[in-house]
């Protein structure tokens, strides 16, 4: 039920970025999805690029690390105590916050090139 949900919500997004491009002129849209995506990378990359190395800090003090820990993470959370996810979880935070913004401005820019052709 959740996904079913979580589909009509996206498909509603989709649309509605599609109205507000065609609202707005779709170039405009284009230009801010872009700004909105570069801003991600700009906080995402730095971020998470810290957020691996604040981590690897954290569990090398206590553990080996498996050879997959720089691709999945978020699997080693719960091998910390509060105390030591602590300096993790900013940079955790800041790095998904990229991710989102990137997401939402790679949205917007698709709504707004989607649109494009169809406006006079």
């Amino acid at each position: 039920m959740h996904e079913f949900l979580l589909v009509l919500i996206s498909l509603a997004g989709v649309a509605g970025l599609g109205f507000i491009a065609k609202a707005i002129t779709p170039l405009l849209m284009i230009e801010f999805g872009l700004w909105v995506l570069a801003g991600g990378l700009l906080l995402g990359i730095p971020a998470g690029l810290w957020y691996h190395v604040v981590l690897y800090r954290a569990l090398k003090r206590r553990m080996p690390l498996p050879s997959w820990w720089w691709r999945r993470p978020v699997e080693l959370h719960d091998r910390l105590t509060p105390v030591e996810f602590a300096p993790v979880r900013p940079w955790f935070v800041a790095g998904a916050a990229g991710f989102v913004l990137c997401c939402v401005g790679g949205i917007v820019a698709i709504a707004g090139l989607s649109v494009g052709p169809l406006s006079p």
